[in-house]
């Protein structure tokens, strides 16, 4: 049998430390052993008994215990486990670890600790925001110090801002994550991306559509859900499974897709427009079958919604909006168009003049233009690897 994993769990003084006990329940549920020191000011929030029940070990709180049974124990402590959660990491103790500082069990503990270590703050927002604290989050980061960012809302204090520690299940997965050696990088961040076409019906059995495969932005969501972000697909009809972890919803008219992305958006980080949504639908549509009569049919045509436009209208200033230009001719001059016109921050480029990219191919060529117009260029990939492209170039400009 394979032996458990041990995770050493650190607890200092926040209102958020009675997450921690949740916490423990999820590690010993799940077969970790979890190891517990804590500040003395954690045990204002929570109580060692409640700790030692749910861990069924001993809690760590002092260096130099009566007994002098602790002396030694912030070193083997940090020999045998497998890696080091500090949940919640107040300002304080974030301080202490950035600069060298062990005056206390867990400062002690984190010191001699060098296999990996997941921080998951939690403050007042105004604290979690003041440039000594970012600064200190940067040092660690620098070190290889992993981060789980806050969630925004209501606060303990009163204040309505980015400061509540993540929930635990969010900082279990990306323990997790880190002990199977997967890329943690983007857990906590919630990604919206577009695929496939639409269908636009002129009656039950017929349809305005495209040649789009889905496959490019199936591809995109796969490779951020493997970098642990929460990742929503919405989805024209495609032949192609879903990624692993990426919760899709399925459907068929862009005015469909309008509704689902509006409704989505307001939460995400970024958001990835790759679905080739029809520009223009029949006026209205028949509800029989049209009989093939006449020698020729007029059909009607009304545009669709421009669903990335409405989105560059909602995005705020902290959302990255992605949206993708397929082009025939001017493809630079036309595609930098779309991106001031529509507000986005990026925008990706293929042309059909390239062989290989577009349509039905599984490999792609395209040109990433950022909103200073920037422009990086690829060579031919295979969709796979142009994915990879673009989801490290959305990441390095979320700056994280």
């Amino acid at each position: 049998m394979q032996a458990k994993k041990k995770i050493l769990l650190g607890i200092s003084g926040g209102i958020a430390a009675y997450k921690s006990l949740l916490l423990i329940r999820l590690f010993v549920k799940n077969n970790y052993e979890v190891k517990v020191v804590v500040t003395k000011n954690a045990l204002e929030f929570v109580t060692p008994l409640s700790i030692e029940t749910l861990s069924k070990n001993k809690v760590y709180k002092d260096v130099f215990e009566s007994t002098g049974e602790y002396s030694t124990d912030h070193i083997s402590l940090t020999d045998e486990c497998d890696t080091f959660v500090v949940a919640p990491a107040t300002a304080n103790v974030i301080g202490k670890f950035a600069n060298g500082i062990a005056d206390d069990a867990l400062s002690t503990s984190f010191l001699a600790f060098n296999k990996p270590v997941l921080i998951a703050p939690a403050m007042n927002s105004k604290m979690y925001e003041h440039k000594s604290v970012q600064e200190n989050m940067q040092k660690l980061k620098n070190q290889g110090v992993e981060f789980i960012e806050p969630n925004s809302g209501e606060l303990a204090c009163g204040y309505d801002g980015k400061g509540r520690m993540s929930e635990p299940e969010e900082i279990f997965q990306k323990t997790e994550s880190m002990l199977k050696g997967e890329n943690t990088s983007l857990v906590g961040k919630k990604i919206m991306i577009t695929a496939g076409p639409t269908y636009e019906s002129i009656d039950p059995v017929r349809f305005i559509g495209n040649y789009s495969s889905g496959k490019m932005g199936y591809a995109i969501a796969d490779e951020f859900a493997k970098k642990g972000a929460e990742v929503i697909l919405i989805s024209g009809p495609v032949a192609i499974e879903s990624p692993a972890g990426v919760y899709r919803k399925n459907i068929t008219s862009a005015e469909q897709m309008f509704h689902e992305c509006v409704r989505w958006m307001p939460e995400m980080d970024v958001v990835v427009m790759a679905a080739a949504v029809a520009d223009y639908r029949p006026k209205s549509s028949a509800e029989q079958k049209i009989k093939k009569t006449d020698p020729q049919m007029d059909l009607p045509l009304v545009k669709t919604v421009d669903i990335l436009s409405h989105l560059g209208t909602m995005k705020s200033e902290k959302q990255i909006l992605c949206g993708f230009a397929l082009e025939t001719e001017n493809e630079i001059a036309n595609a930098t168009k779309k991106l001031h016109n529509k507000n986005l921050d990026i925008i990706v480029l293929n042309s059909l003049n390239d062989q290989g990219a577009g349509f039905a191919h599984d490999t792609n060529k395209i040109s990433i233009i950022d909103s200073d117009e920037k422009i990086k260029e690829f060579e031919l990939k295979s969709k796979n690897e142009v994915a990879q492209d673009i989801v490290l170039h959305i990441v390095e400009k979320m700056k994280l």
